[in-house]
């Protein structure tokens, strides 16, 4: 038999890609993969992490990708970093309600970032790029710290610096200024390794770029060094002797809420377990106890049982505790921290003001409604806000009080020092979030408001991590997550201001001119070119 052989059509063969088509697609892929693994680089160096300096190589990844892109290109590679960045961050918010909400809040906020990656490589080729490019930056976090519905701020880069050598700097500025030193180090060290790799090839930089690109390095590195001072953890108003307590919670998510009764009494019977040692001798008897924020969603004003209980516990310790309620007045529904004296009961009320958007309230109901009618019953009624700065006055302390959520905002904690706070404390919430990053995020908050207005800084939280920070931003103790325990430690007060607390908002202000003059200038410059090419 013959066996004849087919011909093969060499067209019907798959061939593979010629040197130069391999590079075309390298090229093509390797700025967005960058700008997504620069995000997620930048997600790494946030708590419970101590990698902090891993936002510098983030940065420095973010620049090169931006350098001398056009706007739709710039807008994409910023939107992809910040998809990198914040889906990692954020997927705390989707913990018990699932992904719905957590990819809707970072699919908006990755915008923000997309929109200062236009910024960015728009100024990318100006002289000091990268002075304009971080305070792009900065601008961009003030945008996101307002919008939409009244913004969130959570992933400012100064949340991230709370163990690394740039913190002093949140005293000189606050976080704006703080995150500008970081922004513009890493911004700074991408300009260094371009003007080497230049150097190489050509055999000239000039002196100017050279200039900048060292500077940008070296500045915030010696600010951070020469602002160490601002930082001290000395008393000036003497000490006192404070007590945190977390009760813990029956269980976590949504639905510990339905056991609230039980939260009320664990947190009442950890205070209890407190006051039999220091009725014992085994341990020091605090001035005053802080409870978390929802440590009584049961209204004591209106329920005459945990009205009962908070009272008990009260007498139990024989010192004021302010206490973390839910409270309904004059149709409103607040959400409230409450002095409690042990002989007078119900002394001083804050109400707290930076309530948070589909937790707190409900914007935009009706639609939301209209998606997903399980999302308004979560939130049945939209508690409604409070509008004066919260300061305890206890038997001569003044105890500043930013509620979870409010920690996140520059204006909420720095309004409670300027109101002659000489500690803060911040009672939180986290039992909805389980076992995440979340209140590890939280904390670094904390620690860096602490530094920021050299105030120690107390964090009550439901289920864990309560703390205890120095006002240099040292934890010097703290719970387990979703245990019942108790810290108390002697703090000392202070009554000093920082040049942060004094300046307020204008540091914020000027970077936010500053990168409006950064996007002048390179309007002007382009217009400019323009005008010079000769027509065809």
């Amino acid at each position: 038999m013959t066996v004849t052989a087919t011909p093969v059509d060499e067209s019907d063969q798959v061939k593979p890609l010629a040197p130069a088509s391999r590079r075309v697609w390298l090229a093509r892929l390797l700025p967005p993969l960058t700008a997504v693994l620069s995000g997620v680089l930048l997600y790494v160096s946030f708590p419970p992490r101590t990698l902090w300096w891993l936002a510098l190589p983030a940065f420095a990844g973010f620049a090169w990708v931006l350098r001398g892109r056009g706007w739709k290109a710039a807008f994409g590679l910023g939107y992809l970093f910040g998809l990198g960045f914040l889906l990692p961050l954020l997927v705390w918010t989707g913990v018990e309600v699932g992904p719905g909400p957590w990819l809707a809040l970072v699919v908006i906020e990755a915008v923000f970032v997309g929109l200062v990656g236009v910024g960015v490589a728009a100024v990318s080729r100006l002289p000091g790029g990268p002075v304009w490019a971080a305070a792009l930056w900065v601008a961009g976090e003030a945008a996101r710290a307002r919008a939409p519905f009244s913004g969130f701020p959570w992933g400012k880069i100064a949340f991230g610096q709370a163990d690394g050598v740039f913190l002093p700097l949140a005293a000189v500025g606050g976080t704006p200024v703080l995150g500008f030193a970081v922004v513009l180090c890493g911004f700074g060290l991408y300009e260094a390794v371009r003007l080497v790799v230049r150097r190489q090839r050509t055999g000239a930089v000039q002196r100017s770029a050279a200039a900048v690109a060292l500077l940008s390095v070296a500045v915030p590195v010696a600010g951070a060094l020469a602002a160490r001072p601002l930082v001290s953890d000395k008393a000036e108003n003497g000490t006192v002797t404070v007590a945190v307590v977390q009760g813990n919670v029956p269980r976590a998510g949504l639905d510990f809420n339905s056991q609230r009764r039980a939260v009320l009494d664990y947190h009442a019977r950890e205070t209890e377990r407190l006051a039999a040692e220091v009725e014992a001798g085994r341990g020091a008897r605090p001035d005053f106890v802080l409870w978390p924020e929802n440590s009584s969603d049961i209204d004591p004003f209106a329920n005459a049982d945990a009205r009962a209980v908070i009272d008990a516990a009260a007498k139990a310790v024989g010192v004021p505790i302010s206490v973390g309620g839910v409270v309904k007045r004059d149709g409103r529904l607040l959400n409230e921290q409450i002095l409690w004296d042990p002989a007078q009961g119900p002394l001083q009320t804050y109400d707290k003001r930076q309530i948070q958007p589909f937790g707190e309230y409900l914007p935009l109901r009706s639609l939301i409604g209209a998606i997903n009618s399980d999302w308004t019953s979560m939130v049945r009624q939209d508690f409604s806000r409070g509008g004066e700065p919260g300061v305890f006055s206890i038997d001569g302390t003044k105890v500043g009080l930013a509620t979870c959520y409010e920690a996140a905002f520059d204006w909420a904690v720095r309004d409670t020092v300027t109101g002659g706070a000489q500690l803060i404390s911040v009672p939180s919430n986290n039992a909805t979030f389980d076992r995440s990053e979340m209140t590890y995020q939280q904390l670094a908050m904390s620690r860096v408001r602490a530094v920021e207005h050299s105030r120690t800084v107390t964090v009550p939280v439901t289920s864990g991590v309560s703390a205890i920070i120095m006002p240099d931003g040292t934890i010097t103790q703290r719970t387990g997550m979703f245990v019942a325990d108790s810290l108390v430690q002697e703090v000392p007060l202070r009554s000093s201001r920082t040049p942060a607390t004094r300046l307020g908002i204008l540091p914020e202000i000027a970077l936010v001119l500053v990168a409006a003059g950064g996007l002048g200038w390179a309007a002007g410059a382009g217009v400019r070119k323009r005008r010079t090419v000769p027509a065809r």
